[in-house]
């Protein structure tokens, strides 16, 4: 922080005068500034020092400006000037004054069924704008979407958009986007679109209508796997009050397969539009033959996604009879077939050895890696995994494996695999904590677990930082750890938000000047402007008036500004002049 508090007050360009900093990230600090040329506060979001030569991190902050100056939305936070020179890149922004949708979560749990809707509904809306101009943002997240005190959404921060025609930014481990809200195709490196943001937005959305993410692990890489394979907690069974409706339309916009999901922002904006007209909407897929079929409540039945028709409860048929056919006739298939393979495999077994004999490889040495573990897995092995802690080895080398190299060991393909034990490093038992200051201490307590490093949260109010932003660690950074069981622990002290006390603006009216300054010491108030004037009623040198009311729940700090008397004001007339006699009395 105090890094760049030396550009406070700092011009730029010979035009935006830097105010403070607003807020610093992984990439750049955020300041407020005053455009001198427009007289409006800006928001100036600069590369930070210490990456403003990295290729990578240039060509995501160029990434934004291109991407954020083809649009034009009032759900998407407007860019005005960029700057890219040599020592200094800043992109000059709307000044959103609001806090992010994630702060929001995290302070109020779970949110309303109208809140839901309403942000879910501008979020659609400036995706519906982006995706028509052949951008898809790739990190819809609450990070990235800030809430103005209006209620009016903006979606925030294109610094890894895809855009048409256009080279993509390189999907590093700090550009991919968090991965609590990655899609599948995004996890496993498969080509995006649009729908990508979809399944980004319904994870979104379970975590407003639930206050709680659908994947969590102690590790990013099952988090991301979980994208891939797990389905979530259908949504009702952690918050059963919401509609079903919502729960539908959130399954729909997660499922796994973009061709099953919602096909665009603009379909999803007219599920929730009904929704929202209509809390008690229960989507169902209408009859092949009924295309106008109609819900319980007179309305227009909305085909969803695949995923989301399994949510339907199947109509109970009129007559037993088919169901126990079918059941009968089910059964006499299943005892053919069942006999079928039992035969076969009595003739399998006296008649063919498919049993082969391998090799066991030696691996001592080798870096362990899920590439490997797979080259293993496709050569009848069955591969487990035991880390220890030894500075001797490097991190994820094979100390030691069981079978030993060289040992024959007889598989029969798809049937009996060899079970190979593996001992590896974790390297050193040791690391040296980094600096974790200001980054989201969820992300901080999975890394410094998967670390083996034991993790305590203490809360503390603070000025600047948001809500869940790291303040500070106990060890300091750079402090050597030990790791694993009776390893040390780290304490995070994690920002619960500003602590704002108030106090009962007192009456300056009729004060002199030592009554006042002893009276906002005593109020932990501030003298702001002072200006003075005639006045008949309130005698010199004392309060005619203040900028504050008098009893108004003020914040602590407030500079009041004040209206002193000078008195009457003087006579417009003046005694004659008569002396008319200019000599000085003395001759020359």
């Amino acid at each position: 922080m105090e890094s760049y508090e030396k550009y406070v007050g700092q011009v730029f360009d010979k035009r935006y005068r830097i105010i403070k900093v607003i807020g610093i990230g992984g990439m750049a600090v955020v300041f407020e500034a005053n455009d001198l040329l427009m007289r409006r506060n800006v928001a100036v979001k600069m590369l930070k020092d210490e990456i403003n030569n990295d290729t990578q991190s240039v060509k995501r902050f160029i990434n934004e400006s291109k991407a954020v100056a083809m649009l034009s939305h009032p759900n998407i936070v407007n860019i005005y000037d960029v700057s890219v020179k040599d020592n200094l890149k800043y992109i000059v922004m709307e000044l959103v004054e609001g806090v992010t949708l994630k702060n929001y979560i995290l302070k109020k749990g779970t949110l309303s069924y109208h809140e839901v809707i309403s942000i879910t509904e501008q979020i659609l809306l400036a995706l519906e704008h982006a995706h028509s101009k052949g951008i898809v943002h790739r990190d819809i997240k609450p990070q990235n979407i800030m809430m103005l005190k209006n209620g009016v959404i903006k979606v925030a921060d294109f610094g890894i958009a895809k855009l048409p025609n256009a080279e993509t930014v390189t999907m590093t481990d700090k550009a991919i986007g968090t991965v609590f809200y990655i899609s599948p195709e995004q996890a496993s490196g498969r080509t995006i679109d649009r729908r990508s943001d979809i399944y980004s937005l319904g994870v979104t959305m379970y975590e407003m209508a639930t206050g709680k993410l659908p994947f969590v692990a102690d590790s990013p890489v099952t988090v991301a796997i979980m994208q891939v394979k797990n389905d979530p907690k259908p949504p009702r069974e952690v918050n059963p009050n919401m509609p079903i409706g919502l729960e539908q339309i959130i399954i729909g916009a997660m499922e796994k397969n973009p061709d099953n999901r919602f096909q665009s922002a603009s379909q999803m904006l007219r599920h929730i539009a009904q929704l929202k007209n209509n809390p008690h909407t229960v989507f169902k897929v209408p009859k092949s033959n009924d295309a106008s079929a109609q819900t319980n409540q007179g309305e227009t039945k909305q085909e969803l996604p695949s995923n989301v028709r399994k949510l339907t409860p199947p109509k109970s048929s009129r007559s037993m009879f088919p169901v126990i056919a079918g059941v009968a006739t089910a059964f006499l298939i299943v005892c053919c077939i069942s006999a079928v393979v039992v035969l076969s495999r009595l003739f399998e077994v006296t008649t063919t050895d498919n049993s082969k004999q391998i090799t066991v490889p030696g691996l001592v040495g080798t870096i362990y890696s899920n590439e490997l573990k797979t080259q293993l897995e496709s050569q009848y092995y069955t591969v487990e995994v035991n880390y220890i802690y030894d500075s001797s080895y490097n991190r994820d080398e094979i100390i030691s494996q069981d079978p030993v190299e060289g040992e024959k060991r007889k598989v029969i393909p798809d049937k009996q695999r060899c079970e190979l034990k593996l001992t590896v490093s974790y390297g050193a038992a040791t690391i040296e904590l980094e600096d974790y200051s200001y980054k989201d201490s969820r992300e901080v307590k999975i890394e410094l677990t998967n670390l083996g490093i034991a993790v305590e949260i203490k809360r503390e109010t603070h000025e600047y930082l948001g809500e869940g932003q790291v303040i500070r660690t106990d060890p300091a950074p750079g402090t050597v750890l030990r790791r694993g069981d009776g390893g040390d622990k780290v304490i995070l002290y994690v920002s619960s938000g500003q602590d704002i006390k108030y106090i009962n603006m007192p009456d300056f009216t009729n004060c002199d000047e030592e009554a006042v300054m002893k009276m906002l010491g005593w109020n932990d108030l501030k003298l702001g402007e002072v200006t003075y004037e005639y006045s008949d009623k309130v005698i010199a040198g004392r309060v005619i008036r203040q900028s504050h009311a008098t009893s108004a729940q003020t914040p602590v700090g407030t500079a009041v500004d004040f209206v002193m008397s000078l008195g009457p004001k003087p006579s417009d007339t003046t005694p004659p002049d008569t002396d008319t006699d200019d000599s000085s009395g003395v001759e020359e």
